[in-house]
């Protein structure tokens, strides 16, 4: 909350109804008065994401895809040896968006022009995947090597894909809970941590394994493909996203296994699940 406190401070901003909206890899408070949500990042290492944020934002506005806005205030801002940004406020409807509004959503974020000075990283698919398995407490040596060699397998398995698709802005984290319904019925974007630019393929794969997994029906599925316009689980290439996610699901879930049983026993299930290829899927959604 101090962070909180200094950086509505510093844009002349009152917090004292700020509440918690979320508290995970950033510190997300809502200023109901003030009609604006103060992000604050973990710590300086993630600056550029924060600056990568504030510019998509603005692009995809100039672009006409209802998406989170920032606010008129100089952006990022560094409080405390923190990367902080301000966003606009968004009036949730409490309806949920559904895939076909996440279908058509990447359709137009995939077919929009991205202009040269948006400078967007290259998609780095596996990103995290290895400072989670080498700082990770809960893993045996065996399970590191095993953790770490499926990553670099998979690395050179993408490596070698063949995209139909041209590359195109992507999400980095494109599943409906993205996502707002908003009160006008609008459909809003948010959350640009992981923009790059890279295939749109591997936006597509997020609601392809979930529909693997048994998390959505396939009638569901299916109409999301048709709606965009692919089916990646056509694609001779999907097993190798497939597996891709499955490794960044089992090791983002790892890392909060002394939360609760159900995640650590849930944490173990996915992983004899990559150890064996051909056991069922029988994942919970967290």
């Amino acid at each position: 909350m101090t962070t909180l406190r200094e950086a509505c401070g510093v844009v002349g901003l009152a917090g004292q109804d700020a509440r918690l909206i979320r508290l995970g890899e950033n510190a997300l408070y809502a200023l109901p008065g003030e009609q604006i949500v103060v992000r604050i990042a973990r710590s300086m290492e993630v600056m550029d994401d924060a600056r990568k944020e504030v510019a998509v934002a603005a692009w995809l506005d100039g672009a006409g895809i209802p998406a989170a806005r920032t606010t008129d205030h100089p952006q990022p801002l560094i409080v405390r040896g923190k990367p902080v940004t301000l966003w606009q406020l968004i009036m949730d409807s409490g309806s949920p968006a559904s895939l076909d509004d996440l279908a058509m959503v990447l359709r137009a974020l995939h077919q929009a022009p991205v202009p040269a000075d948006l400078a967007l990283p290259q998609l780095d698919i596996l990103s995290r995947v290895s400072e989670r398995i080498n700082s990770s407490p809960v893993l045996t040596e065996e399970d590191r090597q095993f953790l770490l060699a499926r990553q670099h397998e998979l690395q050179r398995a993408y490596e070698a894909l063949a995209f139909p698709l041209g590359p195109a802005a992507v999400h980095g984290d494109a599943h409906s809970d993205n996502l707002i319904r908003a009160t006008d019925g609008t459909i809003v974007l948010i959350d640009f941590e992981r923009f790059a630019f890279g295939p749109p393929e591997t936006d597509l794969a997020v609601t392809a394994i979930e529909h693997s997994l048994g998390w959505g029906t396939r009638a569901d599925y299916d109409q999301f493909a048709e709606l965009y316009g692919f089916d990646v689980l056509a694609w001779e290439g999907y097993p190798v996203l497939r597996a891709i996610n499955e490794l960044k699901m089992t090791t983002w879930l790892m890392q909060n296994v002394d939360e609760d049983e159900a995640i650590a026993q849930e944490f173990r299930n996915r992983l004899f699940c990559l150890r064996n290829p051909d056991a069922p899927r029988r994942w919970r959604a967290f």
